[in-house]
């Protein structure tokens, strides 16, 4: 058996409880400085949409190189905000015992499909202790595209997978329908915003509650 498990970071596997907002403003005035005084609605897009968006609400027009400076002001930021990270965020129940059983498991691959700028992702995941059983070289990140979609074909790529062999696990529609559109299986988590009636809907071939029930959602991976 050869299985790729593609996983959503934010409310899927972690939870920020607004530390990364708050980085995110920081980052934000350090690019561009401006303080920020709203952000544009960040539930299953990418760090270069919400950058793009937030400045032009802003009044701000942006390019590449406007969003690469911002994006190394945001790992900066979580770097050097890390131990805040780890007393005010959490692991979400289950995901160490779920990341760490597939681990165990031959022929599995694990990696991250997100948003977020690669050098978060690493520092978020390796706060709460996520970080081990993922291969950051086959992943998708924020700086690698806009759509959800082209980032799930791209982490295929990249592992050179076919979709039949995949699994995304992500807790908004937007991961749904990004795997979807790839021909790849979709667990969804109500762990977001997102109500599972509002999973169901976008399509998810499962919809959990949680992480929690370890050994079945292995069974449901590797199934």
């Amino acid at each position: 058996m050869t299985r790729l498990v593609l996983w959503d970071i934010d409310h899927t596997l972690i939870d920020t409880r607004g530390v990364g907002r708050q980085l995110s403003a920081a980052a934000f005035e350090q690019a561009t400085g401006v303080p920020l005084r709203e952000q544009a609605t960040i539930d299953g897009i990418t760090e270069q949409v919400i950058f793009r968006e937030t400045a032009r609400l802003h009044g701000i027009t942006t390019g590449r190189a406007d969003f690469e400076r911002f994006a190394s002001a945001l790992a900066e930021q979580h770097v050097k905000q890390a131990a805040e990270l780890g007393e005010r965020g959490q692991a979400l129940e289950g995901a160490a015992a779920v990341l760490h059983a597939l681990a165990e498991v031959p022929g599995v691959r694990q990696t991250v499909v997100t948003g977020n700028v690669r050098a978060v992702a690493r520092t978020k995941l390796a706060v709460f202790g996520l970080d081990g059983p993922i291969d950051w070289a086959i992943g998708a990140y924020g700086e690698d595209g806009e759509a959800r979609a082209d980032l799930v074909r791209l982490a295929l790529s990249r592992a050179s997978a076919d979709p039949s062999e995949a699994v995304l696990i992500g807790d908004t529609p937007a991961d749904v329908e990004g795997a979807l559109s790839a021909d790849v299986k979709v667990i969804a988590v109500a762990t977001g915003r997102s109500t599972a009636t509002d999973l169901h809907a976008a399509g998810a071939d499962h919809v959990l509650p949680d992480l929690s029930a370890t050994e079945s959602l292995v069974s449901l991976i590797t199934g």
